[in-house]
């Protein structure tokens, strides 16, 4: 596919207003393939560090976040809208997210023994290289930690695109990566929408963690399948809220309404149909 001569630009919007906040520049091809090899010549350095040493960065990242929840959660809220009481704590998640595998990863990644008929069986872990992260704007922090702390952890190198809603938020978190004294390309940001994606998916990256959309998901596997490559895909829900005859019917109306609206509403687990039975129907509405 030939490169683009000209870089597109894109706005992130307050939702609060309509406001443009910032303009951003797209990744080219060039620039994304540039961002992985980056990544690549990292993870060599990276994936030889023992598990115990990889797990310190976190830990710093973790309290680098913790120090930085108010900050980073009035950019969450600027970008995405959701309201300062959610959009805080999804700050100190992601901190918790990076302490966990940061405590558990090195138990994790020990060497297991397996009974055979062999004289010596034992499944080892090896990381990857560099994996492409393609996530969403509902959960811009959390979407990101979620995939970033058990790679990062196992060794891989990660190459994220925050959602062309929310690229501060994203940008944010490369500075708090940055910060821990990481090696420099092992863990980067570009920024743009599904092109720069496919980009991404085509570039020599060795697997893909996408979280979106059904439809956005089935067109990553795709894309990455032609190159044999693995892929891991959180996709979009239906989820349904059922209300029977013994139900507690204050409790259920109570639940109903944060179920549905949690995260302002934008979050793949909300209820999304309710099925009551008629003889509560009336009294539950």
């Amino acid at each position: 596919m030939p490169e683009r001569k000209t870089r597109s630009w894109f706005e992130t919007i307050n939702p609060a207003n309509g406001k443009v906040v910032r303009r951003f520049r797209a990744a080219t091809r060039t620039d994304v393939e540039k961002s992985v090899e980056k990544a690549r010549k990292a993870f060599e350095k990276w994936r030889e560090l023992a598990p115990a040493k990889r797990a310190e960065f976190l830990e710093r990242a973790a309290k680098m976040l913790r120090s930085q929840k108010d900050k980073l959660g009035r950019i969450i809220t600027l970008e995405m809208g959701k309201t300062i009481k959610e959009s805080v704590p999804e700050v100190t998640k992601c901190a918790w997210g990076l302490e966990y595998f940061a405590e558990n990863g090195p138990r994790f990644l020990n060497p297991e023994t397996l009974k055979t008929d062999a004289t010596d069986s034992y499944v080892a872990f090896e990381p990857l290289g560099v994996i492409a992260s393609i996530m969403p704007w509902n959960f811009p922090l959390w979407q990101c930690v979620r995939f970033a702390a058990p790679a990062l952890m196992a060794g891989n190198a990660a190459v994220f695109k925050p959602s062309s809603v929310t690229p501060q938020s994203g940008l944010a978190l490369q500075e708090v990566f940055d910060s821990t004294g990481i090696p420099p390309g092992t863990f980067n940001v570009v920024l743009g929408s599904s092109e720069v994606a496919s980009y991404m998916i085509e570039a020599n990256t060795a697997a893909v963690s996408f979280t979106g959309s059904v439809p956005a998901g089935r067109d990553v596997a795709e894309q990455a399948s032609r190159q044999l490559k693995k892929s891991v895909l959180e996709l979009g829900g239906s989820d349904p809220f059922i209300v029977l005859d013994d139900a507690d019917l204050e409790a259920a109306s109570t639940g109903a309404v944060a179920g549905r609206f949690i995260n302002n509403g934008q979050s793949c687990i909300c209820a999304k149909r309710f099925f009551v039975a008629k003889t509560v129907a009336d009294e539950f509405l």
